[in-house]
């Protein structure tokens, strides 16, 4: 999966309804950037200021999104960063789990 059909799976997510209603922007290095807005139902790899801000390598997001790592392991292991509001990253649990 590259992050073109990444955004559109969590776009598709995302359209269908989610209780999700933050910003997060999940920053890839030179992959490039995933910005998701739950208030406005969109998702794209734009760059914004967001209320979270995840760096994480894009091969990892691959298997946090597909089950296959812990996020809360990933996090104390130092594979990812968060910046800004902790909260709004723990709820992307939920939507990772609908794209399993």
């Amino acid at each position: 999966m590259d992050l073109n059909e990444i955004t559109a799976k969590i776009a598709g997510v995302v359209s269908s309804g989610t209780d999700f209603d933050n910003t997060v922007k999940f920053d890839f290095g030179d992959i490039g950037k995933l910005f998701i807005d739950g208030a406005q139902n969109a998702v794209t790899n734009e760059d914004g200021e967001a209320d979270a801000t995840i760096s994480v390598d894009f091969e990892d997001f691959k298997k946090l999104a597909q089950g296959q790592m812990d996020p809360m392991m990933a996090f104390m292991q130092g594979k990812l960063k968060v910046a800004g509001d902790m909260s709004v990253a723990m709820k992307l649990q939920g939507l990772f789990s609908s794209m399993s």
